[in-house]
């Protein structure tokens, strides 16, 4: 009886505890407390979000090269909007009264008790107007906002673009962003969105039964503010990037620029480009659908996704191997009748040069030389051993970054192909050597590289051995990036590489040298030409080179497509960059020449093959080099609108002509 007397009251005790728990716990929720109060979705208190500004991006000059504007959105609670002045509304915002009327509609679709944009990136001024009269449209409200201004009006493909999240980034952010909110969608405001897009705030406001609002919540006390996104700090020259761009106006290519020493990027051009500010404000949707058509496709970002065989600016580096291997030296000598015999494959070389070593073999760029060094590379373990020998090469090879991204700082980077030995198995079974793929020796056949990739073999050669990756961010705030420290090697001994420069810097210096164009007052540059053949059209301009030759401060590659020579488009260009970098001007009558390249036109036409033409003996054949179907039209003088034949394939390659249909043809 005792036991169960005591065990009454232990239960008894038990329940009070728990009692003064739950009401202390209420006391200090209700009294002390009111945080559940914000948290709560209650009635009479609503949450306005409060968007950042995001970081600008500045060059390695601390230029600004992206900012923000201010814009605003006009908000609406559809089940709060009374009778108003729809007029009033449309001449305030520039828009029409049936654009009042849709917007309305499409905002009660959405929620009728949330807040939910009706136009959206309205104007300072729009916004000015609206204020004046706001309080004739009850249910409606704006929030500020910022858009992205770039004021140089380049780097489309490298700054990318903001535009409005979609379902599938909402669901991949777990929770961060809402529907409303921006995001950086390609270029470097995608690659670092997380350190530009700042965080958002709230402002806490309370309104009274009748829907007034009557002030901020206990003072502001949870109110949140924004914070800015972070600033970063790019190794872009903007100088000599505008530079780059106006260079490459009416071209199809690209160019890049590295710091050797840093791996900093200078200079990222890809042609055509697009300014960046196309992509922002109302807009964008249409300009966007107008890049995506153009059949020039300014939309692929060139430096990092085209591929192009690297043609005789490889040549420097299998000079390189064959040193660190020992099967050739810097007086060996090769006869040069004009080609070369790989079996029973004759390879062309543009000169007849006798007898000639390796540094006047790279001045000359000697396709016979170096198909030579090729053969010795490939046979030195061997005939019998040819593959696996290949093998070797080709992964030493791959050390300079061929066959392999380089990681950098933007999405969406391609790797090039470079096969290996596998591969060829597939096609020729065992029974293949050297002579298959004799085209390598020269920098064609089965490897491609993207024009980042031949310019950071570039800043090998000129650091004597080894690179640090590639970057174009090199700060964000006050801190700087340290994973671009890392040099990476790639096994060729420094000693071998002077005299391979040496052949470079007689490239561009002496009269017999492939790039004289190149030359420039008071440096002393070295450099190699390419021409890369194109099967679409006429070969491809390439040029790579790096200045001063001792402690180079830029490397460069330039590839300019359909333009021949790389003396003649791709070198010059390659000069006047590097001038301006480290002259801060291109002096002299150098001036003049900049302007001329400025103005040349080396997009190939396009042809409609819609409308077969036909060409009589009375034509006047005049090819014009313009992307205007129009002025090709006018240019043949056509008698007709429709036309009856394609040019031959023949004529087309002549003329610089690519035969496809036209992809802005409505």
């Amino acid at each position: 009886m005792e036991q169960l007397f005591n065990r009454k009251y232990i239960i008894q005790g038990l329940f009070i505890i728990i009692a003064i728990i739950l009401l202390s716990k209420l006391f200090y929720i209700q009294i002390i407390s009111d945080k559940a109060f914000v948290a709560a979705e209650s009635n009479v208190l609503k949450k306005k979000f409060k968007y950042p500004a995001r970081g600008a991006i500045l060059d390695r000059k601390m230029r600004v090269i992206v900012q923000n504007e201010p814009v605003y959105d006009l908000m609406v609670i559809p089940n709060e909007v009374k009778p108003f002045d729809t007029l009033a509304l449309a001449n305030a915002l520039e828009i029409s009264i049936e654009d009042v009327r849709k917007n309305l509609r499409k905002a009660r679709l959405k929620s009728n008790y949330q807040a939910t944009p009706f136009s959206k990136q309205i104007s300072v001024q729009s916004y000015a107007r609206l204020q004046e009269i706001m309080y004739r449209f009850p249910g409606f409200s704006t929030q500020d906002r910022t858009i992205r201004h770039y004021p140089d009006s380049v780097g489309g493909q490298l700054f990318g673009y903001v535009k409005e999240v979609d379902s599938a980034d909402i669901a991949r952010s777990e929770g961060f962003y809402k529907p409303g909110d921006y995001k950086g969608k390609s270029g470097l405001e995608f690659s670092y969105e997380e350190i530009l897009r700042g965080e958002k705030g709230v402002i806490n406001t309370v309104y009274d039964a009748k829907n007034i609002p009557q002030g901020s919540y206990a003072d502001g006390k949870y109110d949140v503010n924004a914070v800015s996104g972070e600033r970063l700090i790019s190794g872009i020259d903007i100088q000599v990037q505008k530079l780059g761009e106006e260079l490459m106006k009416n071209k199809v290519g690209a160019i890049v620029a590295i710091e050797p020493s840093s791996g900093e990027i200078l200079a990222f051009v890809s042609s055509p480009g697009y300014d960046p500010n196309l992509l922002v404000g109302k807009r964008q949707g249409n300009n966007y659908m107008d890049l995506i058509g153009n059949p020039y496709k300014p939309s692929l970002v060139r430096p990092i996704q085209g591929k192009y065989p690297p043609g005789s600016s490889f040549k420097p580096i299998d000079a390189l191997l064959g040193l660190q291997e020992g099967v050739i030296d810097v007086n060996m000598t090769f006869n040069c009748p004009g080609y070369y015999m790989a079996g029973n494959h004759k390879v062309k070389c543009e000169h007849v040069d006798g007898n000639i070593s390796m540094r006047r073999g790279i001045a000359r760029s000697c396709n016979t030389y170096f198909c030579h060094v090729f053969q010795k590379l490939i046979t030195k373990n061997g005939m019998k051993n040819q593959r696996q020998t290949y093998q070797d090469w080709r992964d030493k090879i791959a050390k300079f970054g061929f066959g392999q991204k380089l990681d950098i700082d933007l999405p969406f980077e391609k790797q090039g192909y470079f096969y290996n030995a596998d591969h060829y198995d597939k096609i020729y079974g065992k029974r293949w050597g050297y002579t298959t793929v004799i085209s390598q020796a020269i920098g064609q056949g089965e490897i491609t590289a993207t024009p980042l990739q031949i310019a950071n073999a570039m800043a090998i050669i000129a650091n004597r051995g080894y690179y640090i990756r590639p970057h174009l961010i090199r700060a964000m705030g006050d801190k700087i990036k340290k994973e671009y420290v890392e040099k990476n090697y790639v096994g060729v001994d420094a000693k071998y590489f002077e005299p391979v420069i040496d052949g470079m810097q007689d490239c561009v210096n002496t009269p017999w040298g492939t790039a004289v164009l190149s030359r420039i007052p008071n440096i002393l540059m070295c450099g190699k030409t390419g021409t890369v053949q194109n099967p679409h059209g006429k070969n491809h301009s390439v040029f790579i080179g790096f200045a001063p030759r001792d402690n180079p401060k830029i490397a460069i590659a330039v590839i300019v497509e359909n333009a021949g020579y790389g003396s003649t488009y791709a070198a010059p260009i390659a000069s006047y960059m590097v001038e301006k970098y480290l002259t801060g001007q291109v002096s002299g009558a150098r001036a003049s020449q900049v302007e001329w390249m400025k103005n040349q036109n080396l997009l190939p036409l396009l042809i409609d093959k819609s409308k077969k033409l036909k060409l009589t003996k009375a034509d006047s054949l005049i090819i014009r080099k313009t992307d205007s179907l129009k002025r090709l039209n006018d240019s043949l003088k056509l008698k007709t609108a429709t036309a009856k034949r394609a040019f031959s394939a023949k004529l087309a390659k002549k003329n610089n002509v690519i035969i496809k249909p036209d992809e802005n043809k409505k």
